[in-house]
């Protein structure tokens, strides 16, 4: 995937709201056929950028595209191979997902036939009839998926599509991301769920105060920040002074514990050794296994050394 082309670029990408600097110099590239996490903290400057890719708002400076051609004065021919979901999607509360659906087709010019298997690709097709307006926040963020689904786009831009979802309509957004990826489409996301970045992405861009911090795969990141797999031990009579003693074995620089188990930071030449030696020291092993670095880790890191600098 890192010889596909790039589908869409921001280049010095900037936007100022009077004395506010929402998006400061961000370059980026996604490539095709990848799902490309766009990660940071609440105010990051994520709603932002993905209006700027999508020609909503005009950059202060910079430059975004769209395979290959620039977003500003590109028009709707631009525009109309990605399917987009704003992070508050709304609609009318009167019509029906089939009435939605039809109007979406309609401003896309794309023949209303395909509203039907639209509603039961995203699992809406027993909720057709019903007004949108009793529908809850996760029907109504499956019908904004829906209509980005409508004239089959290579490119979905997603602001936050499982934001504030419950986990059984997190899951259903998650499966529907993975299933368009599947059949080949490049699909750009903006979170701060990390766990959801983690489970989808190929790689990662990670923003703070609208500057980029890093982008990479997840694994990338994690090594360059050198945040190393760690060693899970459940053991019994753990205790404070078990603990240290574990500290002191060769190669240990780090034991965490809690309850039955500890989390031991160490190099991974060292891991049998200390299992060993803790087994010779008299503690019984009843379960281990290797906790690899987390995309969690790597972001409170990141963030952290940024903040510092």
């Amino acid at each position: 995937m890192q010889d596909s082309p790039i589908v869409i670029e921001t280049r010095d990408l900037t936007k100022r709201f009077k004395d506010v600097l929402a998006v400061d110099s961000l370059s980026m590239k996604v490539r095709k056929g990848e799902i490309y996490g766009f990660l940071g903290p609440n105010g990051a400057g994520k709603s932002t950028t993905i209006k700027m890719i999508m020609g909503l708002f005009h950059p202060t400076s910079g430059e975004a595209f769209i395979n290959g051609k620039l977003v500003n004065g590109g028009g709707v021919e631009l525009r109309r191979d990605v399917g987009f979901l704003p992070e508050r999607i709304s609609f009318y509360d009167n019509l029906t997902p089939i009435q939605t659906l039809n109007f979406f087709c309609e401003l896309r010019d794309v023949d209303k036939s395909v509203v039907p298997s639209l509603l039961r690709d995203v699992g809406l097709e027993g909720a057709a009839n019903r007004r949108v307006g009793t529908f809850s926040k996760g029907m109504t963020q499956l019908l904004g998926i829906a209509q980005a689904m409508i004239g089959a786009p290579s490119i979905y831009v997603l602001d936050e599509p499982t934001g504030g979802l419950d986990a059984r309509w997190v899951k259903a957004v998650r499966d529907k991301l993975r299933t368009l990826n599947e059949q080949g489409a490049t699909i750009i996301f903006s979170s701060h769920i990390l766990s959801e970045v983690q489970a989808l992405c190929h790689r990662v861009a990670i923003i703070d105060n609208g500057r980029l911090v890093a982008e990479d795969t997840i694994d990338n990141i994690s090594g360059g920040l050198h945040i190393r797999p760690r060693l899970w031990i459940q053991s019994t009579g753990l205790n404070e002074k078990t603990l240290s003693w574990v500290r002191e074995i060769e190669g240990v620089e780090d034991v965490a514990g809690k309850g039955d188990s500890m989390t031991i930071t160490c190099d991974a030449g060292a891991r049998l050794r200390v299992m060993i030696t803790m087994q010779e020291g008299g503690l019984v092993i009843k379960d281990f296994r290797t906790v690899e670095p987390t995309l969690e880790e790597a972001f409170v890191k990141l963030l952290s050394e940024e903040g510092e600098s």
